[in-house]
């Protein structure tokens, strides 16, 4: 970060990250210095009222440069993005969105001298053809889904203006990520949000991957943490810039499944693949994230067990049961 107090922009704020790295970096930097931002019109009265508020839509490059210089940002966490299941519904979208407005933002930061720049990635960016097991950092990226082809355009883009301007730009391959703050957003990873919710609420749950698809995740504290000491860590030590694959855990549905009955034994699965089964056959099972432990000391502090028993705490209070 900035040596000073940054005054950060936060795209795509609305968003399951967005929303509670939005609320870590106003605890860490003060509300007033955290311009949230999004093309939502549902905007929670949290977000609304915690700090600065821009409505923006990252495909209007002229309206990004006019926040940017109206709020004084010299850094930007880049969070827009159109997720997978929802892209293959509508391609034409996800390409504006996840490939124009990342384009639109480095362009604005080149021009306005913006001083570090975070733009996330996924472990989608491996297609059928990468080893699936301890998915190693440099390998084959041949994707098969139009977000995972911006995913990797975005990749090689963020290292060309690294390269070619010398942009201080800073992104990892997000695993799954589960929240309880946030329900899910049409990730194929969602499942592991949305069987918490039905456990609790329903006792049962429809999964739409088989039982034994395996996925690597990470619970949303060890998310944040991610973004936030990639973006502290010493420049000179960075060797990858955009694309560091960073794991938490791995687990099949079924074994999620096994640990949610350890705390709720009545509760009840059945599997029913869709569409979205292709594309988790198309991921990594698990990842070799020792570059970002070696670059930037990456550890996660979770695990499946601690995971599920947070997840169903927070949940089991909020819905009051």
């Amino acid at each position: 970060m900035p040596t000073e107090t940054p005054r950060i922009l936060i795209t795509g704020a609305a968003g399951q990250i967005g929303s509670e790295l939005t609320s870590l970096l106003r605890e860490k930097y003060g509300a007033e210095n955290v311009v949230a931002s999004d093309i939502k019109s549902d905007i929670s009265s949290d977000l609304l009222e915690s700090g600065p508020y821009e409505t923006l839509d990252v495909t209007d490059k002229q309206r990004i440069q006019e926040v940017i210089q109206t709020q004084h940002i010299d850094c930007i966490f880049h969070m827009s993005a159109i997720l997978s299941a929802v892209g293959e519904n509508r391609p034409q979208l996800a390409w504006d969105v996840n490939m124009n407005g990342t384009h639109n933002i480095l362009e604005a930061a080149r021009l306005m001298k913006i001083e570090k720049i975070f733009i996330p990635s996924s472990i989608a960016v491996f297609g059928p053809e990468t080893p699936r097991n301890d998915t190693p950092q440099e390998t084959i990226l041949r994707p098969k889904t139009i977000y995972v082809v911006t995913q990797v355009a975005g990749e090689l883009l963020c290292d060309y203006y690294v390269q070619r301007y010398g942009l201080d730009v800073r992104g990892c391959r997000y695993p799954g990520i589960i929240s309880y703050e946030t329900l899910p957003g049409g990730g194929t990873t969602d499942y592991a949000i949305a069987i918490f919710y039905e456990a609790v609420e329903h006792g049962r749950y429809t999964c739409f991957v088989t039982e034994d698809t395996m996925l690597p995740m990470m619970y949303m504290p060890d998310c944040l943490k991610a973004t936030m000491q990639l973006m502290e860590a010493d420049l000179s030590r960075l060797r990858h810039h955009s694309d560091f694959n960073i794991a938490g855990m791995s687990f099949t549905a079924g074994e999620l499944a096994a640990e949610i009955k350890k705390h709720l034994p009545e509760f009840q699965i059945e599997y029913k693949p869709d569409y979205r089964q292709q594309i988790a056959e198309s991921w990594p099972r698990s990842i070799d994230d020792s570059a970002a432990r070696v670059e930037w000391d990456w550890k996660p502090d979770y695990d499946l067990a601690s995971m599920a028993e947070d997840m169903l705490r927070a949940i089991t209070a909020r819905i009051g049961r």
